[in-house]
């Protein structure tokens, strides 16, 4: 009986612990589950909703064709129209190029000779619906209405595929447009050949933000082409090869019982050669492809891992994690080739060459960042930037396949290389790095003669002479600190030096940070500290002198002593988020948005500023500023981030912020504390280890650090240094409603 009993009692207790295995397994969350792609993609976000995988050379995703500065990414979530489906895509800028190699599906034959001026005269363009359109990581949905076509798109990392199901009987064809174009692009020679039954090749040269964009494709179908029209600049080409500026295609497939069509797309920059090593090889099988793409996603998603009752946030944050990890981009094939601006070919030797650099927007928290969620991968973005300073001798300020298009101000490639370098990133010539670096800031170009000989720019011989000032003054500091490793002391004491020419461009009496004249003494007059002027005739790049003063990264120590003191200084900075948000101007910058007072959210010269207050003895004012912006500045609608996403950096700032860290200065090494607001963050480090944010008592109301301890040791410092983090180890937070005015209190006053 005994027996008899025992063996009753173990099999309860082993059906018991299956059962808690399967509850568990079904309890465990599905991290893509919390993406929605569409955040962002309605305002001024400019993301785009297609399919890719992280940092995937493809971005196959539907366009509007509306040349306007929210369809940027080919797409706004405002609009009820699609032209087809191309295949590279930006996420988020601020000037629009790409959506190159457009497919579309028809169910009849259409004239492709007639001259299009619009998307109106477009004969294959259709209705949607936003009921009946998905989006996920590595996978896009949209129902067309007008051919009654269900498209589906996946990809992997140089392949995209597409899905078409058609309604019974109807004619199976599918237009390709390299003609097609929008915002800034242009077509200037392209060409399409049918090579066989099942494959079509072709190119597509073109310019735009970037100058000399050249992209081969090849694409095969599940099914054997049965006719084909090939149009040369609104004329019928015989035979299997068309060739002029635009060029277009509508191909036939046979129904054979069957109303799905399958496509494999690949694109490369060096030949059609390459495209066709860079496709997939093997069948089409969609749902495989798909599965794979959502498991990579999982996978880079699951880095951070964040733990929250509130799942509005795990959307935000987790959708922030993919929009993180869309750029840079993969440029070189599989074989490692790709061309540079200058035509020529080189190859990426062990390592993966990237493009997208949009630097002066991600320098400042997306690619440290990147340190976190993809260090095997940050020391190729730095070789990438390398490799385009061998050709240019200068380092790149924002590259979009491989062509410099010199948008914006600084050289911040030069920021993230020195944080790359001191959070021990290895993979990169440290040598060749730091004299790319040195040689950059030592030539002439964008302003640098006139910031070497007068030590500032004067106003009145360029313009954004504060903005390049304070960006060039932070570059210098960035450089130092290499040279300083490196044992390069002269250079170390030059460049330091050189980093203190924002205290030429300091006005005492108002506050701000304002154009000079050459003379040295004379400041530009009238000054209206809220006045934009967008990108001419200005001081100040996309913003005013209110938002651009604060940028001194580098030495917010020195810069409170500028304005004062601790006191004077906070209370300014409390004004900047307090004072009216009026802008002034007759030409003011549509990129200052997501204004708090005069905190501009939505553009990147602000997103440090609030973390400035814990240098001035007043942490609990980052906490509330911080909690603020993010309560109101990110949300889950497609209106979710209130200005440009920029690749990924409006992300990042809410990635970093909702732990409760962020990179004020982003080559330093250390990140300022603001306000977590998860009860548990979970950074998976390398070799295993994990870092842990705890947040006890936080929620909506209990915003304030009351106290802190850093594995088990009490910490009283607003800040933690990346050293401190990977070595993995327990941030625990004890969190109020009321601010402790004691706490991370570092008692040194502003002289």
């Amino acid at each position: 009986m005994k027996n008899f009993t025992f063996l009753i009692c173990f099999i309860v207790l082993i059906l018991s612990c299956k059962k808690k295995s399967v509850n568990t397994s079904l309890n465990k969350e599905v991290l893509t589950d919390f993406v929605n792609p569409f955040i962002g993609t309605g305002g001024h976000g400019h993301t785009y909703p297609g399919a890719t995988v992280p940092f995937g050379m493809l971005q196959v995703s539907p366009d509007n064709g509306i040349s306007n500065w929210d369809w940027c990414s080919g797409y706004h979530y405002s609009d009820s129209i699609v032209v087809g489906f191309g295949h590279l895509h930006l996420s988020g800028t601020g000037i629009g190029d790409l959506a190159d190699v457009l497919f579309m599906p028809i169910n009849k034959k259409v004239d492709l000779t007639s001259q299009s001026t619009s998307r109106d005269s477009l004969p294959y363009k259709s209705s949607y619906s936003h009921r009946n359109e998905k989006a996920s990581p590595g996978y896009y949905q949209v129902y067309l209405e007008d051919p009654k076509i269900n498209v589906e798109l996946t990809s992997s990392k140089r392949t995209a595929f597409h899905k078409y199901t058609f309604s019974n009987t109807d004619e199976q064809s599918v237009v390709i447009d390299l003609g097609f174009a929008i915002n800034w692009d242009r077509a200037l020679k392209s060409s399409i050949t049918v090579e066989d039954d099942y494959t079509v090749s072709g190119y597509r040269f073109s310019t735009g933000w970037a100058k000399n964009q050249k992209v081969f494709f090849v694409a095969t179908f599940s099914k054997p082409i049965i006719n084909h029209v090939l149009v040369a600049n609104q004329k019928i080409i015989g035979g299997e090869t068309a060739e002029g500026e635009k060029i277009a295609s509508q191909l036939f497939f046979n129904f054979n019982n069957n109303n799905e069509l399958l496509v494999k797309v690949a694109v490369s920059s060096v030949s059609i050669a390459n495209a066709k090593d860079n496709l997939d090889a093997g069948n089409f099988n969609f749902e495989n492809v798909k599965t794979e793409a959502e498991t990579i996603w999982g996978s880079a998603l699951s880095k951070i891992k964040v733990e929250t009752s509130v799942d509005s946030l795990k959307t935000i944050f987790y959708t922030a994690m993919y929009h993180a990890q869309l750029a840079p981009v993969t440029y070189s094939d599989k074989n490692g080739q790709f061309r540079k601006e200058n035509d020529s070919i080189i190859e990426a030797n062990n390592f993966t060459a990237y493009s997208t650099l949009s630097l002066w927007d991600t320098f400042r928290a997306e690619n440290p960042l990147l340190t976190l969620l993809a260090p095997n991968k940050v020391s190729d973005m730095v070789n990438s930037m390398l490799d385009y300073y061998e050709t240019k001798k200068v380092l790149p300020v924002w590259t979009l396949y491989a062509n410099e298009t010199n948008t914006m101000t600084g050289y911040h490639s030069i920021p993230v290389i020195v944080d790359a370098y001191q959070k021990g990133i290895k993979g990169f010539d440290v040598e060749k790095a730091y004299d790319a670096m040195k040689t950059t800031m030592m030539q002439d170009e964008r302003g640098l003669n006139l910031y070497k000989k007068y030590g500032y720019i004067p106003c009145n011989l360029l313009d954004e002479s504060v903005t390049i000032t304070l960006e060039y003054a932070y570059d210098d500091w960035c450089v130092a600190q290499m040279a300083k490793a490196l044992g390069k002391e002269d250079d170390y004491k030059f460049f330091l030096n050189r980093s203190k020419a924002y205290q030429h461009l300091f006005d005492s009496e108002t506050g701000f940070m304002r154009g000079k004249l050459e003379d040295g003494k004379s400041w530009n007059e009238p000054f209206d500290p809220k006045h934009s002027n967008h990108r001419e005739h200005t001081d100040y790049t996309e913003g005013n002198a209110w938002q651009h003063s604060w940028f001194v990264p580098h030495n917010v120590e020195n810069l409170i002593s500028l304005h004062g003191n601790n006191e004077v200084f906070s209370k300014r900075l409390e004004q900047l988020f307090t004072e009216s948000s009026e802008i002034t101007g007759n030409n003011v910058s549509a990129d200052i948005s997501g204004l708090i007072g005069q905190y501009a959210h939505g553009n990147e010269p602000s997103h440090h500023i609030a973390y400035m207050f814990n240098k001035a003895n007043k942490p609990w004012r980052t906490q509330y500023w911080v909690h603020h912006i993010l309560n109101t500045q990110y949300n889950t609608t497609p209106n979710g981030l209130s200005g440009n996403e920029d690749c990924g950096q409006m992300s990042a700032w809410y990635i970093f912020s909702s732990m409760g860290l962020y990179p004020m200065n982003p080559a330093s090494g250390d990140y300022e504390i603001g306000s977590p607001i998860f009860e548990k963050t979970t950074i998976n480090l390398q070799e295993g280890k994990t870092f842990v944010i705890e947040a006890e008592n936080v929620s909506n109301t209990n915003f304030y650090i009351q106290s802190a301890t850093l594995n088990g040791i009490e910490l009283n410092v607003t800040s933690i240094s990346h050293q401190q983090i990977s070595q993995g180890g327990v941030l625990h937070f004890v969190m109020g409603p009321k601010p402790n005015k004691n706490w991370g209190l570092t008692n040194n006053e502003g002289k």
